[in-house]
């Protein structure tokens, strides 16, 4: 791995833990290059603007999800693309982490930010729709997770675990999955 690409991800990972622990508000150059150790210059070399160091958040986001749902498919006995993102999606939503603020950083910042996610998420559903023969289930599924998932973004998550575990398990239903 090379010393930029080292930097580059210790100013994403210093960036992203400076949204979530203070706020999208709190995210500027200088918090940012504080908090990863190195001079604001270093971060202007590998980051020139706010708005960039966002887009990267953004794309470091999509390309972490998109890679693990690859790795599922490629390993995958050969469920549809569907059922991978299903038990991707899952495990996210039952993982403790926190979510990833870099994406409300973004939001905050210019909404336009995000038009890389909407595009990863058209590409993503239509090839979940590409293998299904119930393209309704298949767009139910997507919206009910993309849900999940926003609502865990946000904060803003109104359903029980016992509820939840009762949504995931119908969507599972439909999936064929056990």
């Amino acid at each position: 791995m090379t010393r930029r690409k080292n930097t580059r991800d210790k100013i994403l990972k210093a960036a992203a833990e400076l949204a979530r622990t203070e706020g999208s508000a709190h995210l500027s150059l200088d918090a940012v290059a504080a908090r990863a150790g190195i001079s604001k210059g270093g971060l202007l070399y590998n980051f020139p603007t706010k708005a960039a160091l966002l887009k990267a958040l953004v794309q470091d986001h999509i390309e972490s999800f998109g890679q693990a749902l690859e790795e599922r498919v490629a390993a995958g006995e050969s469920r549809p693309m569907a059922a991978e993102y299903f038990r991707l999606a899952v495990e996210e939503l039952e993982k403790a982490k926190q979510p990833p603020s870099g994406l409300l950083a973004a939001l905050a910042e210019d909404p336009e930010l995000l038009t890389p996610v909407r595009q990863f998420n058209r590409r993503l559903l239509d090839r979940m729709k590409e293998g299904s023969v119930d393209d309704a289930s298949v767009l139910v599924l997507f919206l009910a997770l993309e849900g999940l998932r926003c609502q865990k973004l946000f904060g803003t998550e109104v359903l029980s675990a016992g509820e939840r575990a009762l949504v995931l398990a119908k969507l599972g239903a439909m999936l064929g999955e056990p």
